[in-house]
């Protein structure tokens, strides 16, 4: 099962991860995939597949770095923004697997946590349902806004995982955190990934 969304999730997960050799060599791929059809995000992400492009390989592994592995307020996992270092964080965790196994997939990746953003942003596009992006929309938001504020050219990509949420998007940080407090925004309505998926079939 597919969503009029999918294409964008799938690449914004391949957009959040490390940027590899692999992610490099299939920059057109990306680019075709979101031609493809218009809507909500690509603008953004091919916004930021010309930064890719136009950087370089070891200029946008640096900037990575700087950016996701050394400022907390910039983290790409999920329960961080919810949880942080605490034991509702192992809960929390727990259930990212749980909702994995109920859709037919298992977390694969030994080396990152279930709610690391990429592999979230991969389940929605593979099985159709945004259920853990919707819950976990303040933790997008404020990351969204922790990238603006860094000037950094991953905001892009964040900016178009949101355009695909329900409800429009806090103006600051203040607004932000009120809606963690308050719920994120909900409607009642009822592709193959790019790159080394980080997500498989569990055996029946």
């Amino acid at each position: 099962m597919t969503t009029p969304h999918a294409v964008v999730h799938a690449a914004v997960a391949r957009c959040l991860v490390y940027p590899d050799d692999e992610f490099h060599a299939g920059l057109g791929v990306l680019r075709a995939a979101l031609d493809e059809q218009p809507g909500a995000g690509r603008g953004e992400l091919r916004a930021f597949l010309d930064h890719a492009d136009g950087s370089g390989p070891d200029r946008l592994r640096q900037d990575y770095v700087r950016t996701f592995d050394f400022s907390g307020r910039r983290c790409l996992y999920l329960t961080w923004w919810t949880d942080g270092d605490t034991r509702r964080r192992g809960r929390s965790l727990v259930r990212f697997k749980q909702i994995y196994r109920e859709h037919g997939w298992e977390y694969a990746d030994t080396r990152e946590l279930p709610d690391f953003l990429p592999a979230v942003c991969e389940f929605s596009a593979l099985t159709g349902t945004d259920t853990l992006l919707r819950d976990h929309r303040p933790a997008l938001e404020l990351l969204r806004l922790a990238l603006v504020e860094a000037a950094s050219p991953w905001a892009g990509v964040l900016r178009a995982l949101v355009a695909t949420l329900p409800g429009a998007s806090p103006r600051d940080r203040a607004a932000a955190q009120a809606m963690a407090r308050n719920g994120p925004p909900r409607e009642d309505v009822g592709l193959a990934p790019f790159g080394t998926p980080l997500l498989e079939v569990v055996p029946r």
